[in-house]
Formats: structure tokens, C-alpha cells, sequence
């Protein structure tokens, strides 16, 4: 199970720091991700990483603002969102997956339920 947690309501300009719980024994063998939806458009690639948290990769719209982080000793991903953006306001899901997975969301076996994000203008 993943559980996601970390949004809220943010200014233009603002960060958040998304945390996602993962259950389970082989988490440190899982590529991990973060998708988003924003209100009435499709589920999107934010960020993901692999299983020892030495590579990472980013969607061009949020290079460079945000970091994605694991701790495999908790079972945890963190996605540190800064110079927060209106156009960043969505559901933000983080996902597992086995292999390696990127930016593909068919790849990814277990998704949390999603934190919603605001940021106003």
C-alpha cells in the first residue's frame, strides 16, 4: 500500500514537501514515481526515481523546482516542491513500480490515493 500525504493549499512562490508511505518488505527493490492530475486534464509525469535513489528524472515543467528523495530504511518518498506555480495545482499520486518504469504510468503497479495540491495566484 502507498499512502501520500503533504498537499495543501499554497502562494505562487511557496513549497511543499509530498511525502508517500510505502508498506511492504521489498520497497527498497521498487522504482518509484509522482504523477499528477490537474483539475479536468490527464494524469501527468512528475518525477521518479530507481530503486537506490541514484538516479533521478523530471518532467521539463518542474526541473529544476522540484526534488524527488527516497529513504528506503522508512519506506519513504518525499517529492520537495519549491517556487510553487498556479499551473502546479493537481492530485499528486505517488506509484510504485518493478524494473524500471520513468515517465510511463503503465509501468507502475501500485498507486497511492493522491494529495491534492492548491497553489493560489
Amino acid at each position: 500500500q502507498l499512502q501520500a500525504s503533504g498537499g495543501g493549499l499554497v502562494q505562487a512562490g511557496g513549497s511543499l514537501r509530498l511525502s508517500c508511505a510505502v508498506s511492504g518488505r521489498t520497497f527498497s527493490t521498487y522504482d518509484m514515481g509522482w504523477f499528477r492530475q490537474p483539475p479536468g486534464k490527464e494524469r501527468e509525469f512528475v518525477s521518479s526515481t530507481i530503486w537506490s535513489g541514484s538516479n533521478t528524472y523530471y518532467a521539463d515543467s518542474v526541473k529544476g523546482r522540484f526534488t524527488i528523495s527516497r529513504d528506503n530504511a522508512k519506506n519513504m518518498v518525499y517529492l520537495q516542491m519549491n517556487s510553487l506555480k498556479p499551473e502546479d495545482t493537481a492530485i499528486y499520486y505517488c506509484a510504485s513500480a518493478r524494473g524500471w518504469a520513468g515517465g510511463d504510468p503503465r509501468r507502475y503497479t501500485y498507486w497511492g490515493q493522491g494529495t491534492l495540491v492548491t497553489v493560489s495566484s
